[in-house]
């Protein structure tokens, strides 16, 4: 029996973790907990899986449920995260969305967890601090993206030194078949209409604008230590090959199944093992998978992203933190879809990079382009 921690366990991926583990109930138990402001879904959760440790946002909301859940230790705000990420578990999901899953993290790591990796902003602001970290302390990390976890699942076994490229596959999202002129008018509800995933808000927005597949790239690098030049995208509309990885004698291995995001949780959940699991791809079914190029003028922000890591320092940090700023308004109606890019891009050119910035340097600048300042 494997103890799990989870850091954001109402999201998208905390949710489809929860499926993971009440399907295997016999393998996993839910030891602790965090959670933003869902509280109702939070008490449903409490009472099924009976964690020992919850962490809220606020002060207020742990002070209720404490009267609520008296066998339960109820903690709140930043310092909460901290007590669920450092908990006695065996494994540690990081299913929090944004830069606030960064210190907890390297708590998890300090300690020495496994670390099953959904928090993409984690790599992206702080890649290089994060996995020196991780090799001095002896954690593992696991990465639960679909894309990463086909990608260590190809490398299983491989030598890093003979990849030739590592090829990350994008939907291409929910817009992939419109111009330019057309994305001036889409709407929130377009946006968030993904073709072939079940994600959260932020990420749906993120596939739309093609941010996620530019997060992804950094998150490679940082992940598999493969330079920015080996790594590949590419657009694969029915999202059944996850991620490939070519080697110098070029051959190219690949990674298929359905687009089930509980499938990478429970390998990273169980690795280096696997269990079973319904929902199995009919190969039988499939009659053609297509392949195109990315389009960087068409999809700019990945460029950006690339951009961003060829410049190093603090710039991905900034990226991250100036698209989780645009996003937020995008989603709060407050600025029109191609405006995402515009404040992105903006933001990142007037930013005085600072190169190997310390923990505090990238958190300043997190904090400060999430915020309303002006360029």
């Amino acid at each position: 029996m494997k103890k799990i921690s989870i850091l954001g366990v109402t999201g998208s991926i905390g949710t489809q973790t929860l499926d993971v583990i009440r399907y295997n109930s016999d393998k996993f138990s839910v030891e602790a907990i965090s959670a933003g402001r869902n509280i109702e879904m939070l008490r449903q959760i409490i009472t099924e899986f009976k964690p020992k440790l919850v962490s809220v946002m606020d002060e207020r909301d742990a002070t209720s449920l404490k009267g609520e859940f008296t066998d339960v230790t109820f903690t709140y705000g930043n310092d909460g995260l901290v007590d669920v990420a450092t908990y006695d578990a065996d494994i540690l999901v990081t299913a929090i969305l944004g830069s606030v899953g960064l210190v907890p993290t390297l708590r998890a790591i300090e300690k020495g967890r496994k670390i099953a990796l959904a928090n993409k902003e984690t790599l992206v602001a702080a890649g290089d601090i994060v996995m020196n970290h991780a090799k001095q302390y002896g954690a593992e990390i696991i990465p639960v993206d679909s894309e990463h976890s086909a990608i260590f699942q190809c490398l299983n076994g491989e030598k890093l030194s003979q990849v030739r490229q590592l090829i990350i596959t994008a939907s291409g999202g929910s817009f992939r078949d419109l111009t330019r002129e057309e994305l001036k008018h889409v709407t929130k509800k377009d946006a968030l209409n993904h073709p072939n995933w079940s994600m959260g808000q932020k990420i749906t927005i993120d596939s739309a604008t093609m941010m996620n597949k530019g997060l992804e790239v950094i998150e490679a690098h940082h992940l598999f230590n493969i330079p920015i030049d080996k790594i590949k995208t590419l657009i694969h509309r029915e999202s059944i090959i996850h991620s490939m990885v070519e080697f110098t004698d070029n051959s190219i291995i690949a990674q298929l199944g359905n687009s089930d995001m509980r499938t990478a949780i429970q390998y990273a959940m169980t690795y280096p093992d696997r269990i079973y699991k319904d929902n199995p791809l009919d190969i039988n079914t499939l009659s053609t998978l297509n392949f195109e190029p990315m389009d960087f003028k068409r999809f700019k922000m990945i460029q950006l992203a690339y951009d961003a890591l060829k410049v190093g320092g603090t710039m991905p940090a900034v990226m991250n933190a100036a698209n989780e700023y645009a996003v937020n308004r995008f989603l709060n109606d407050e600025i029109t879809f191609l405006e995402i890019e515009d404040i992105v891009e903006s933001r990142m050119a007037h930013h005085e990079v600072v190169q190997n910035p310390d923990l505090e340097t990238i958190l300043h600048y997190d904090k400060l382009y999430k915020s309303d300042w002006r360029v």
